[in-house]
């Protein structure tokens, strides 16, 4: 009967596990006027190979191992409020679209390669403490590309002195500990 118990405790646990573990994402869409032409401009700045959106009012932009990274949404298709047209407030108004990069330097050279100038050329952030740059789309939306930070090295662990070894009082006197 123990055993058993045993079981069905660990089987619970782990339920809990498995279900705090799920995760969240967000799928962030912009409007555009093209998809095709926006889904091609992004695939360059990210360094991906150039497919076509599935759609021509939807396309998703994907990591390598699948994950969103933004979706892009003709205007006026669907009727969604916020994606009816550009015309009632300026494409980007109140949003950044700010991506973390592992390849930044040749990420800046693509975008050099898309836009005759930057809106902001290579800097440091002072918040982040990691290189970035920003450009518009052909939307007009600010983009900023941010580097990665590169993972911190882990040091060896410090030599810590051998506590056996050390004298500590013990009720007035001194005693090895053993």
């Amino acid at each position: 009967m123990t055993e058993i118990m045993s079981l069905l405790l660990w089987a619970q646990r782990d339920s809990l596990l498995v279900q705090s573990s799920t995760m969240k994402r967000t799928w962030t869409i912009i409007g555009v006027r093209d998809v095709r032409a926006s889904f091609k401009w992004y695939q360059s700045l990210f360094g991906q190979p150039e497919t076509p959106p599935h759609h021509d009012y939807f396309g998703q932009i994907l990591d390598t191992d699948g994950t969103v990274l933004l979706c892009l949404h003709r205007w006026g298709a669907h009727e969604h409020p916020s994606l009816m047209s550009p015309d009632e407030a300026p494409a980007g108004n109140g949003l950044l679209l700010f991506f973390r990069v592992d390849d930044f330097d040749m990420a800046l050279k693509r975008a050099d390669a898309l836009v005759r100038r930057l809106e902001h050329e290579r800097h440091v952030n002072p918040n982040t403490q990691t290189a970035e740059f920003s450009l518009r789309d052909p939307d007009g939306y600010y983009v900023t590309i941010s580097a990665l930070p590169a993972p911190e090295r882990k040091r060896p662990p410090t030599r810590r002195p051998n506590k056996r070894l050390q004298r500590t009082k013990v009720r007035g006197r001194t005693k090895r500990r053993s």
